[in-house]
């Protein structure tokens, strides 16, 4: 009886243990399209009353990205790269994108490759290279390095912490930043060894203190898909000088009101 229970309890060991084998395989290959989700839309939708020019820009690996670019006064004004989070389309900005049209500032916006119609697939060291194009192609359009102002939001504060480390650019906003992927990882997957399985690791916070230029880090309280602990601890780590826009009540995606595009003024402002 009992050798009949031991063989049975070791039966469901090894099955439980071969399962659990099989989401770690799942996970490793299927990793990527879980982080990267180009087809999502679940972002307010609003018609663009900026104007702007399509742009294409070549990365050195080939691939053809999709831009919008602002164009106000090169000459005066500071020009701000926006690197989008893991989701969505550059349609999907649109609501933030308009409220620029009222600030003494040029921006470009860049889709990542696999998204808005790009070809390639997305992963850290090819959205290092698609940022790193676009601010080849601002330099080459006439854009120095000291006028370039480098926006990361979500996921693309990843790669805007990795461009600007060391970097004479004219400043680095952070919107929603994370420490790294792998303790973003583990949030939502305790259980599963993601040091080992990760591939696209962003280690935001081993890079962050390499920035010598006026940093911006926004998050709010009620972010429930990068804690306001990770942002927090961003900005306790950054050098000065340092600003930092906080709320109570903004979820990951933060609402784009009075106080927050105020606080986007005057850090755009004391860059001049």
């Amino acid at each position: 009886m009992f050798k009949k229970f031991r063989n049975n309890l070791l039966q469901f060991i090894l099955i439980i243990f071969f399962i659990y084998f099989l989401i770690l395989v799942f996970l490793y290959f299927y990793q990527r399209n879980l982080l990267y989700l180009p087809n999502e839309n679940n972002y307010t939708n609003t018609k663009i009353s900026v104007d702007i020019q399509k742009v294409k820009i070549t990365t050195k690996d080939n691939i053809e990205l999709l831009g919008w670019y602002h164009k106000k006064d090169l000459e005066n004004f500071k020009t701000l790269v926006f690197f989008h989070g893991n989701a969505g389309s550059l349609e999907n900005r649109i609501y933030k994108l308009n409220h620029f049209q009222n600030m003494n500032i040029n921006f470009l916006i860049i889709a990542w490759r696999g998204f808005s119609g790009n070809k390639g697939k997305p992963s850290e060291k090819g959205l290092y290279e698609d940022g790193s194009s676009a601010i080849d192609w601002l330099v080459k359009e006439g854009v120095k390095y000291k006028d370039i102002i480098i926006y990361g939001e979500s996921l693309g504060t990843g790669v805007a912490i990795h461009l600007a480390q060391n970097k004479n650019f004219a400043g680095v906003i952070l919107e929603t930043p994370f420490t790294s992927m792998i303790a973003a990882a583990k949030k939502f997957y305790p259980y599963i060894p993601v040091n080992f399985l990760l591939k696209d690791k962003y280690e935001n916070d081993k890079k962050v203190e390499n920035i010598k230029v006026p940093i911006m880090i926004m998050h709010g309280e009620k972010d429930t898909i990068v804690p306001f602990s990770m942002g927090k601890k961003i900005f306790d780590i950054s050098n000065e000088p340092k600003y930092s826009y906080f709320t109570k009540d903004d979820y990951h995606m933060m609402e784009y009101d009075n106080q927050l595009i105020n606080a986007l003024k005057s850090f755009i402002k004391s860059l001049n």
